[in-house]
């Protein structure tokens, strides 16, 4: 949490089109609140998640990670009267029979709290776990290398993971974040503010009308073929793969000589092939770039292959790319 009081953050989170509403106000308190208590908790994979959750289910919150980490519901009086009464004002509890439930959660990434989606929610939920962390892994891994930029773009930013790692390391860049979610932009929005972090924050897809030319570039698209068309899920057609290749290829038409594009997805293994190694070395041969591709977890969300649009499949892959104009 920044030191600067809220309204002073306020004032520096700008521009005029992005001031938070009263219930946004609201949460950046209840984000302060949590980290002068010292809160943290660390986003599971959604199965972790349930199994966890299942098993704690009949009891009461012992304590604010029950209800802001694992989403246990809760009877009023349980949490302390602030933080209920910030939960509230943030309009983001919805009644579970006789209890309350929270509809976020807030989970810590790189040290800081960001306020994301609850488990269960609906299409346009915000999704942050495991795959957000070994993005961030990745994105200081590449600077720690090379260090340095002034203009930077986190694509689908979702909770803003991203781009708020972007911009605590280079506090006098500019750094945008886009995403077509308009709940994805609130939440990055508030946990920009508690950050004491100011973003520009623009609502579309891919680069979403900005123009470059960008330092850096990153994304965390979303990899999964998903027919129930889930925003925060689902990568398109080609296995899930088109939104990854697609941004990656808007991507390096703004970078700067010598920008960079760094990407983390998902890639699907079929027969051996990787579908994102093999369309980003396409890209990279075509657009005279360099290209460096690590895989970073050879077997995630294997529970997805069992359905039939996976049959050929043999896993999934968590990686991470590097595409550098020369």
């Amino acid at each position: 949490m920044s030191a600067l009081p809220l309204e002073v953050r306020l004032r520096e989170a700008a521009p005029p089109e992005a001031a938070l509403t009263e219930a946004d106000r609201a949460l950046v308190r209840l984000l302060d609140r949590l980290a002068a208590d010292r809160y943290g908790f660390v986003a599971p994979t959604p199965s972790t998640a349930a199994a966890v959750a299942a098993r704690r289910e009949r009891a009461r919150p012992d304590d604010l990670r029950d209800v802001l980490g694992w989403s246990l519901p809760f009877a009023p009086g349980d949490l302390p009267d602030d933080v209920e009464e910030l939960l509230r004002a943030g309009d983001v509890l919805r009644p579970d029979g006789e209890l309350l439930r929270p509809t976020v959660r807030v989970s810590t990434v790189d040290g800081r709290l960001h306020l994301h989606s609850a488990r269960g929610s609906g299409a346009d939920a915000v999704f942050l776990g495991p795959d957000s962390y070994r993005f961030v892994r990745l994105l200081h891994e590449t600077l720690d290398r090379r260090p340095g930029f002034t203009r930077a773009l986190d694509i689908g930013a979702g909770a803003g993971v991203g781009a708020l790692a972007l911009a605590a390391r280079a506090p006098l860049a500019e750094v945008a974040a886009t995403d077509v979610n308009p709940r994805a932009l609130r939440l990055t929005r508030i946990n920009a503010v508690h950050a004491g972090q100011p973003l520009r924050v623009v609502e579309g897809s891919g680069l979403a009308g900005l123009t470059g030319p960008f330092d850096l570039v990153v994304a965390n698209p979303p990899y999964i073929a998903d027919s129930d068309k889930r925003t925060y899920r689902d990568g398109g057609e080609a296995l899930g793969t088109a939104v990854a290749l697609t941004w990656t290829r808007e991507a390096v038409e703004a970078l700067a000589p010598g920008g960079r594009m760094i990407l983390y997805t998902g890639a699907p293994v079929v027969e051996g092939r990787d579908l994102v190694r093999t369309g980003l070395t396409e890209l990279a041969a075509a657009r005279g770039l360099d290209l460096d591709y690590e895989e970073m977890d050879p077997d995630v969300f294997g529970g997805t292959l069992r359905r039939p649009e996976y049959a050929a499949v043999e896993r999934i892959a968590a990686v991470g790319a590097v595409l550098t104009r020369r």
